[in-house]
């Protein structure tokens, strides 16, 4: 909100300067972010009066000018296409000092001497416009310092208002807090209901109550829109960042930010029937007023005559509506819309403008009538008109209902670390305009205005007590608290113990949007749906994302685009998928690998990662987690059909790892072999509670066999069938030879395994061993079908 600290002191003038204003503000809450002089440096310019034009003698473009300083003539040569006599201008006289350190000096322009400059506003640092002299009202007195004329010495303040703080986006707002902080009455200007000079009123009917439940019109006829803006009125919004366009948008801009109230004005003969107010119908068009063209979405409402949408409500108007110098008749809007409903329309369209900025934020819904009245004796004064009455619609039942709020004195106390008065707390609450319903007997029942959306429970009221009395002014006290050691259980391992794992294999970690392009998604995860966002950044981050793996390869895009030859990343976040009407929130770790397993370097070749290298790097995982987790061959949409594992723990699936799919990897335009996985987080992080096993010292023994089984027999089925028969005392088993080939016969491959036992307190005999051993060929054979390898 940027505003002129002179309009602010026309409601409200506390007894400090511009310095200590902006500190009160910011320390109130309201940070201000910057301020600017609202016009160049310059000295040595009065209000001039052009008394005669001449055409120059030796120059086509230039004319020669008697200009009065109210004591004297002189003659300026000047090259404004505006300057005529008549004319009130600001003249920069002889000795005067310019913006830019320019002094002006007698000087002859095509042999015609020149004691001056008239002044455009580009040339005072008003504004860019440097397409004519200023042009000051006909009233203006010649002579006059413009800088005192115009009333220059002031600043305009940027506050960068918290998204809460609606209220203060207007003069009205920011003066009722400064009344407050310097205990002022605020002198706002009377608003008095304009009376009616003609019966003609508009007809509104409101078809979407819930997105508008208030909306008011009126027609004033007969206005002249060729009369241009008071200077008073074009400085005081070129000060707060607006532009003047003509009589009747400055209006409306003026009322928005002296009130707080957007406004609309509509040419009456470009409205066919009457004024509805509806959601758009799909594929509608609409010409807005900056010329550009929308295509309207079924969730966007929009205000419209009997034929066709005339304007986006609450963000822009349509240019086929809009007001010109022609137009004759105004049909005045002002409403309230209903903040969600407005929300990320703008954006939506790829616009932002001071309306949708308010009405996103919440305006108060009792308002529009008052800011009506005024717009229309302003626009009475200024252009004329005959106004109508004010037809108003609402929805009682859609319109926010005044609140409530109880605050308790010993809560207050106890957050703000100090007793305030109790007459000093009903002071600053009733300033503010929260009026004190009654008392309590621990404290008040607060009614709150409709102006302050942005109270609703009792720690709202506590924080406007505290910013009101001061910060500064509360006491420094220390915390005080119990630091008892929180509980946690020592089978779950902690998150940073997974993500040090990946970093010392040489993984780095990603961050990604838990947004994600559905397109991608679709790819990835067809078999779930995607919950679609109301209100995306943009259409490739429209839904929620299933799996983690859509962002990673989004990532691994990004970077092989900028050749990166090896890629590790890993991440960990959430995942969300529907379970009805809920949303399930689960924990997920998910992990990509492209290109060598090892860096390259004079004594590394270039042997890519494989699914092996992958799969090695998550028992070694898992085994710091203390878990056992199996490898099945099974199948995912994303996943190589020949490359997929399904991991398992005691039965149940807690993730998958494999080779992505080669459509899939076309589709995204991706490189090389990618490998992935993806695991739920909760099901691996919780282990073992680790404990103390005394070391044998007894020796340990050690048989080799080698067995002949078909190739579609898993080792895992081998291992856990020799684990079984092995007995208690078998410490490890280890594969330590693959072979395939035409003497074993087709479809058949030999494994050579070395089992291992020790005991913890004797040393194992012959006889005990041999047992073992000969139950576990034994096993094999009946359970597998292997043979024994000669």
């Amino acid at each position: 909100m940027k505003f002129s600290e002179q309009w602010l002191r026309e409601w409200v003038n506390p007894s400090i300067d511009s310095q200590a204003l902006m500190d009160q503000i910011t320390m109130a809450g309201l940070e201000v972010d910057g301020f600017e002089p609202v016009a160049g440096e310059f000295s040595g310019v009065i209000v001039g009066e052009v008394l005669s034009v001449e055409a120059h003698p030796d120059a086509d473009k230039l004319r020669v000018c008697q200009v009065s300083n109210g004591e004297e003539t002189v003659q300026v040569v000047c090259g404004a296409p505006n300057v005529r006599e008549g004319l009130k201008v600001p003249f920069a006289e002889v000795g005067a000092l310019l913006p830019g350190n320019f002094k002006i000096k007698k000087a002859k322009l095509r042999g015609q001497p020149s004691q001056g400059m008239l002044c455009s506003e580009s040339e005072l640092a008003l504004s860019e416009s440097h397409d004519g002299l200023m042009e000051l009202p006909d009233d203006a007195p010649v002579g006059q310092s413009v800088v005192d004329y115009l009333k220059l010495n002031d600043i305009a303040i940027d506050v960068d208002l918290t998204p809460n703080r609606s209220d203060c986006l207007s003069i009205k707002g920011l003066a009722r807090e400064v009344g407050v902080l310097n205990s002022l009455v605020v002198d706002a200007p009377e608003i008095e209901p304009v009376e009616a000079v003609h019966s003609e009123v508009p007809a509104i009917r409101i078809e979407a109550p819930e997105a508008c439940p208030r909306y008011l019109g009126r027609i004033l006829r007969n206005v002249n829109l060729k009369t241009e803006t008071p200077l008073w009125m074009q400085e005081k919004l070129r000060r707060s960042g607006i532009r003047s366009i003509d009589a009747a948008v400055d209006v409306t801009n003026y009322v928005m930010l002296e009130l707080g109230q957007p406004l609309h004005a509509f040419d009456r003969e470009e409205i066919s029937g009457g004024i509805v107010v509806r959601m758009a119908k799909a594929g509608e068009k609409l010409v807005l007023l900056d010329g550009q063209e929308v295509e309207l979405t079924a969730e966007t409402l929009v205000i419209a005559d009997h034929d066709k949408p005339i304007a986006i409500a609450g963000v822009m108007g349509g240019e086929h509506s809009g007001v010109n110098e022609k137009t004759q008749d105004l049909v005045l809007e002002s409403a309230y819309f209903e903040p969600i409903s407005l929300a990320g329309k703008a954006r939506h369209y790829g616009l932002h403008t001071d309306a949708s900025h308010r009405f996103e934020r919440g305006v108060d819904y009792e308002l529009a009538r008052e800011a009506m009245e005024r717009a229309t004796r302003l626009l009475m004064d200024i252009v004329g008109g005959e106004p109508g009455e004010i037809v108003e619609v609402v929805s009682w039942e859609d319109l926010p209902k005044a609140k409530t709020v109880d605050l308790r004195e010993k809560r207050l106390a106890d957050v703000l670390g100090l007793a305030i008065d109790r007459t000093t707390v009903e002071e600053i609450l009733s300033r503010l305009g929260l009026r004190v319903e009654k008392l309590l007997k621990d404290g008040w029942r607060i009614s709150v205005p409709s102006f302050r959306p942005d109270i609703s429970i009792e720690e709202d009221l506590i924080e406007e007590v505290g910013r009101i009395y001061g910060y500064n002014n509360l006491p420094v006290t220390e915390p005080t608290g119990s630091l008892g050691l929180s509980v946690r259980e020592e089978a779950v391992r902690p998150l940073s113990a997974v993500r040090n794992f990946f970093v010392a294999q040489g993984y780095q970690e990603a961050v990604t949007y838990s947004f994600v392009d559905p397109k991608v998604q679709q790819l990835i995860d067809p078999e779930r749906e995607g919950i679609a966002l109301a209100n995306p950044i943009s259409a490739d981050l429209s839904v929620m994302r299933t799996t983690l793996w859509s962002g990673l390869l989004k990532t691994v895009q990004h970077n092989q685009n900028r050749q990166q030859p090896r890629i590790r990343l890993f991440e960990t976040g959430l995942r969300f998928v529907k379970d009805g009407e809920k949303i399930d929130q689960q924990p997920m770790l998910a992990g990509v690998v492209v290109g060598n397993q090892t860096p390259e370097n004079w004594t590394n070749g270039r042997r890519a990662s494989d699914f092996f290298d992958v799969k090695g790097e998550l028992e070694s995982l898992f085994q710091v987690l203390g878990i056992e987790v199996q490898f099945r061959a099974s199948q995912h949409p994303a996943l190589h059909p020949g490359q997929t594992a399904e991991l398992l723990r005691d039965g149940e699936s807690v993730g998958w790892l494999g080779t992505l799919h080669p459509q899939v990897q076309k589709n995204l335009e991706l490189n090389g072999t990618i490998l992935m996985f993806e695991l739920f987080l909760n099901s691996i992080v919780s282990g073992y509670v680790p404990n103390f096993k005394d070391v044998s010292k007894f020796p340990e023994v050690r048989r080799d066999l080698a067995i002949i089984i078909g190739n579609d027999v898993s080792f895992a089925q081998v291992e856990e069938i020799a684990r079984k028969q092995a007995g208690e005392h078998l410490t490890d088993m280890r594969v330590f030879d693959v072979y395939e080939g035409e003497s074993l016969g087709e479809g058949n491959r030999s494994l050579a395994l070395s089992l291992f036992w020790q005991h913890p307190e004797r040393t194992l005999n012959e006889d005990e061993v041999h047992t073992l051993f000969n139950g576990v060929i034994d096993s094999l054979k009946e359970e597998l079908g292997a043979t024994l390898r000669s």
